[in-house]
């Protein structure tokens, strides 16, 4: 099994209990998902598998290396290819299926996105600086400060904070409780925010140590 899939973010609501309680969830939308290449250890050096999100504009969209490469799959060109681990003895191959049923079980997850671009900004706002005073023609309100030092070491340290690009990075967000799987409308319910704007890019992946659930047998 593939511990992991592709989804995109749609947006927040809210559930409400019996007894009035409310929960703020992230709706995400998971999948649909193909095996697109099976990752070994004797070929590649590890095992993974490479996971494609399938969009009907893929294929128009595709350059020619990436045609190839999901021809050879055997699978229609997809838009966004991660990677995710697979569990012992997995038998997952290019062209599977990779379902939701898979987080059916599972009480929490990790989620991989890119937070929301703030564009340059200064160092009250990225990094909570508290600034100087706003009145008495002080001259100091917003400015960083000193950040180094004189004579020695005549330099500034490494790490030191200040203004600059905010947001739009990388973010993994572990542990996050799973509300509610949705298996029909391949919905994704989890409690509370999920960085990124409504339409972004996630990676859904099982716990370090968690196995995903079985798909159901066939009748």
């Amino acid at each position: 099994m593939v511990k992991g899939m592709i989804g995109r973010k749609v947006g927040m609501t809210q559930l409400f209990a019996e007894d009035g309680t409310v929960t703020p969830v992230t709706v995400i939308e998971a999948g649909p998902c193909v095996v697109t290449q099976r990752k070994t250890a004797d070929r590649d050096g590890y095992e993974a598998a490479q996971v494609g999100l399938v969009d009907a504009k893929a294929a128009k969209r595709a350059n020619k290396p990436m045609k190839g490469h999901h021809e050879k799959a055997g699978v229609p060109p997809t838009r966004v290819c991660r990677e995710f681990d697979v569990t012992d003895g997995s038998e997952a191959k290019a062209g599977d299926p990779v379902a939701i049923d898979m987080f059916d079980g599972l009480d929490k997850i990790d989620v991989v996105a890119t937070s929301k671009g703030k564009g340059f900004q200064g160092v009250m706002r990225r990094h909570g600086f508290g600034g100087g005073r706003a009145t008495h023609g002080s001259m100091f309100h917003r400015a960083p400060g000193s950040i180094g030092q004189s004579a020695f070491p005549s330099k500034v340290m490494k790490g030191m904070r200040g203004p600059g690009q905010m947001g739009n990075k990388r973010v993994t967000v572990k542990n996050v409780k799973i509300v509610r799987v949705d298996t029909e409308k391949s919905l994704l319910l989890v409690k509370g925010s999920i960085p990124g704007s409504p339409g972004t890019t996630l990676m859904l992946r099982c716990r370090q140590g968690e196995n995903p659930a079985q798909p159901a047998a066939a009748e």
